[in-house]
């Protein structure tokens, strides 16, 4: 076999672990939890430390191997990776962790786009680029759904730890790989803006960290206010800063076309609602209704079964109907999975979760799919690389959202459902951070009223969480129906093209 097709399996290898980390964390919160002793809040930044990182740097990380070599880069970016694994693998505390998080959170960056950018030096035939871009962006799509159940094998054979140890051989596999790859630059590429990447990640971080502390401190705490105050400041001034500049980094003008603006918004809510959902149901699983960690992950399954569905499906139904009408159909779909979901209680077993899990990934792909299609379909030649960066950036913002603004609403309903007044103060306020945390309480005390009054709490904060995503996928579905555009914009060479007054691609 070809020196590049063993390149190209390694760098599957490595996209793979690198969709994993999206997800593999959550199934390992609740033990996380209790052997360190983390709040929600701790929780939340555990999992958001690696998405906002590596949303905020995914853009600059490419132009810094355009300018200084791709093969270099994605060198250094596997290094970073690997170093900020096996640290959060030696480490014995929450706030290590999430510095841990952080750091992979850099290396991902690096080793996302780069990733793909090294491809068509290895494949110049366009049959064989096309099968390589598609195995490597697979790779992490597949690494989403399945992080829970190899997180959930790991923790129930060895310590949490080794869910960031798993990354370090991978990451060295992909950086023998390297040796493989040809270097590649683009002497052409626009300098790297660090002040504009600084503003990006300054400004979501800032937000999201005033989210998370919000429900803890309150929102009318001084510091909660600041940081909501600064994060707008920020992303005011990357917005203002990219409109004026000659090459932006973020080519927010595609946000004025609606046939790259909906598929992106949808993209994005459903990244957004998807990843909340990860960070909550592992808790109700293995928390609330008592399943060890391989058991959370494989009752994670039916996520991946309604993936594979859709994916069977949606290409006959966009062909038939349009994507923005399958995207609606899909939206409406999640919205009725999250208000049955809604409906749970801490005495209903898993029957009932599989059932509305189920019908939610099938919305799920119903949306998604299309989405991404059709955004990328929007794009000019000349704006296919900033908008599919612009692209990938608001999803995984929108995942770290998810991840804080679902966190928090569980988090505060949580606290005000949860009756502690026969507790002492300090274990009343331990036991208000966390349904982990009053599992733990209950154990220390005897308290073994506590458990079930915080099951209860806990599920009354997911069934908040389910119903605001309820109505935020029926109102974008609704919008999304309403406002598709009805032709589409003929693009320099289709001059021979049909125009699909459905919302369809144009046929050649």
């Amino acid at each position: 076999m070809s020196r590049r097709w063993w390149a190209l399996g390694a760098l599957v290898v490595c996209m793979l672990v690198i969709g994993f980390d999206l997800t593999i964390l959550n199934v390992a919160l609740p033990t996380m939890a209790a052997e360190l002793d983390a709040s929600t809040g701790e929780q939340q930044w555990t999992a958001d430390a690696y998405i906002v990182v590596f949303a905020a740097l995914m853009l600059p990380a490419g132009l810094v191997g355009d300018r200084f070599g791709r093969r270099r880069m994605l060198l250094v970016g596997l290094g970073v990776f690997a170093a900020g694994s096996l640290l959060g693998a030696v480490a014995d505390d929450v706030s290590t962790v999430i510095a841990a998080r952080a750091v992979m959170g850099v290396g991902g960056a690096l080793v996302m786009p780069l990733a793909l950018s090294v491809l068509p030096s290895l494949f110049t035939e366009r049959e064989e680029r096309t099968k390589a871009v598609g195995a490597v962006s697979a790779a992490a799509a597949a690494g989403m759904p399945l992080g829970p159940i190899v997180g959930g094998w790991l923790l129930e054979h060895y310590w949490w730890g080794s869910i960031f140890l798993l990354n370090v051989p991978m990451a060295a596999i992909g950086m023998a790989a390297c040796l493989l790859l040809p270097e590649s630059r683009d002497p052409s590429a626009p300098r790297v803006d660090a002040f504009t990447a600084a503003l990006t990640v300054g400004g979501l971080g800032t937000l999201i960290f005033g989210v998370i502390e919000a429900p803890v401190r309150g929102w009318a705490d001084p510091l909660v206010v600041v940081a909501f105050s600064l994060g707008v400041v920020l992303l005011t001034a990357l917005v203002l800063r990219e409109r004026r500049a000659a090459r932006p980094l973020l080519d927010l003008a595609l946000l004025g076309d609606r046939r790259f603006l909906l598929p992106a918004l949808t993209a994005t809510l459903v990244t957004l609602f998807m990843a909340g959902m990860l960070f909550v149901l592992p808790q109700h699983l293995q928390t609330v209704l008592g399943y060890d960690s391989l058991g959370t992950g494989l009752r994670l399954l039916p996520m991946m079964a309604g993936l594979v569905v859709a994916a069977r499906v949606t290409g006959p139904l966009v062909r038939r109907f349009g994507p923005y009408a399958v995207m609606s159909c899909g939206l409406v779909v999640l919205s009725f999975a999250a208000f049955l979901g809604s409906t749970t209680t801490a005495d209903d077993g898993y029957g009932t979760t599989a059932l509305w899990l189920s019908v939610l990934s099938v919305g799920f792909g119903f949306a998604i799919v299309p989405a991404m299609d059709a955004a990328v379909g929007a794009l000019d030649a000349e704006r296919a690389g900033a908008g599919s960066g612009l692209l990938m950036t608001l999803r995984q913002a929108g995942g770290a959202v998810g991840v804080a603004v679902l966190g928090s609403l569980l988090a505060s309903v949580y606290a005000n459902r949860l009756d502690t007044s026969a507790l002492p103060p300090p274990a009343a306020d331990r036991a208000e951070e966390s349904v982990v945390a009053a599992h733990r309480i209950a154990e220390q005390l005897g308290e073994g009223s506590l458990v079930p009054a915080a099951n209860d709490a806990f599920s009354r904060g997911m069934s908040a969480t389910l119903l605001t995503c309820a109505v935020l996928a029926l109102v974008a579905g609704l919008a999304v129906g309403g406002l598709a555009p009805r032709g589409r914009r003929i693009r320099p060479g289709d001059a021979d093209a049909d125009v699909d007054t459905t919302g369809g691609h144009a046929r050649q």
